[in-house]
């Protein structure tokens, strides 16, 4: 149909009465939003209204296979992290006991020029009485403490732990042992704090190994 042209105004303006009665513009939808709250037996759903009413919808229990999945990850997680824990506190152990060998060891190093006066004493008869009495509590205590001596007549040569200041003999040899002790060696541990010197002569093919 169209429309005549002597009818002026907007053609989308919505007709003010219907059948007689006022039309009204429908109210806004009521909305609704939900919110999630954790529960002993999963997740509750909670849905409020336009309203402003709550209620609650039930969520189906969860998967027990997928929480036993889930406990057998957590279980995993804390076995590793346990074993990691485990691992540094044997890290931090051993650290601890290196650094205090290495103290120990500087520290017993400075008192070697003390122990060599004291042998030199010894071997000239000077060590007696109460200066004996001494020496002899100076030297338990640093054995206490982890220091050992060692070199003696007899021993074969070994160059990581000797060192030869004189060689009476000809030509080079298979074998060698320390004919005589010049200076005693020490270490502490694993650590040398210094070697032996000692005179080494050939062995004998009628003296037994050392």
């Amino acid at each position: 149909m169209n429309r005549p042209e002597d009818v002026r105004g907007s053609p989308d303006q919505p007709l003010g009465i219907v059948r007689g009665r006022p039309c009204h513009t429908p109210a806004t939808l009521p909305t609704r939003t939900r919110t999630h709250t954790r529960t002993r037996h999963g997740e509750e759903l909670t849905e409020r209204d336009g309203a402003g009413q709550d209620r609650t919808v039930e969520q189906p229990p969860p998967d027990e296979a997928g929480l036993g999945a889930e406990l057998r990850e957590r279980t995993a997680d804390l076995q590793r992290l346990k074993a990691e824990y485990d691992n540094y506190r044997k890290r931090v152990r051993r650290d601890r006991l290196a650094v205090r060998e290495i103290a120990v060891a500087n520290v017993l190093g400075r008192l070697l020029p003390v122990l060599d006066a004291l042998a030199e004493a010894t071997e000239q008869g000077e060590v007696t009485g109460g200066f004996e009495r001494v020496a002899l509590a100076l030297e338990t205590e640093l054995a206490g403490l982890g220091l050992q001596s060692f070199g003696a007549a007899g021993d074969l040569f070994d160059p990581v732990v000797h060192e030869a200041v004189r060689y009476t003999g000809r030509g080079q040899v298979e074998h060698a042992i320390c004919a005589a002790v010049l200076r005693k060696g020490y270490r502490v541990g694993d650590h040398l704090l210094r070697p032996a010197q000692v005179e080494v002569e050939p062995q004998s093919t009628d003296s037994p190994a050392a």
